[in-house]
């Protein structure tokens, strides 16, 4: 072990050295964390803080949306820490959006997912989303159209078909939030989505997709068929 907490790996066998031969894709969350840390404490390594910090938090997600106070009350953890991390979230979400308006949606429906989660997984009200796409179904723009309670969100599918006239989208993605944290839609869920999916019907408007984001999880409409 070396000094102030750093592992020494095997050589070519860290995790910087794993991601550089083989990409970020095949590094465990621990060896990600790890990356981000830099360094260990007095007699702990970086890689079993990581290790520990995965455990005592319950999962790399629940780490990253940890408010401030949790999250400094961890031994080895603060400010610095903190604004790292959730810079590098918004970073992440930045390049997600442009992505978006750069690739078809339907060749690449992860990166709609993984945007739509930072948008909404954390917001304490339902949010409704619409996602306004051209004919190569890339996104043109998205806008937050209706803001509801805890538990509902009141839609009005002619807003939806307004909006999408305004600015010539050949189709639409509807995403909204469970700030519960189950993704699992309700049946009022599915009503109105076939109440949007009639409105844009009239108008040629495509509805790709309803997607219902939680806590590290999501419902895809289209995934389950009813789209």
């Amino acid at each position: 072990m070396a000094k102030n907490g750093a592992d020494i790996w095997p050589e070519g066998q860290g995790p910087r050295e794993k991601l550089l031969k083989l990409g970020a894709i095949t590094l465990s969350d621990q060896e990600l964390l790890a990356i981000f840390l830099r360094t260990g404490l007095p007699g702990v390594n970086v890689s079993e803080m990581a290790g520990q910090l995965l455990k005592e938090f319950g999962s790399l997600y629940a780490l990253m949306s940890a408010d401030y106070i949790s999250f400094c009350q961890k031994r080895g953890l603060g400010l610095s820490k903190y604004t790292q991390l959730h810079a590098a979230v918004e970073l992440s979400r930045r390049f997600l959006g442009h992505q978006l308006a750069q690739e078809c949606t339907i060749k690449n429906p992860q990166v709609t997912r993984q945007y739509l989660q930072g948008l909404l997984a954390q917001r304490d009200r339902e949010v409704f989303i619409v996602m306004f796409l051209d004919n190569q179904n890339r996104v043109i723009y998205h806008k937050e159209m209706f803001t509801g309670t805890f538990n509902c969100v009141e839609v009005h599918p002619r807003e939806i078909v307004r909006e999408a006239l305004k600015s010539n989208a050949a189709s639409v993605i509807l995403a909204h939030n469970h700030p519960s944290g189950v993704a699992e839609p309700s049946q009022a869920d599915r009503s109105v989505t076939d109440q949007v999916l009639k409105a844009c019907s009239v108008l040629d408007i495509k509805v790709l997709d309803h997607i219902v984001i939680g806590r590290g999880e999501y419902v895809s409409f289209a995934e389950r068929g009813w789209i």
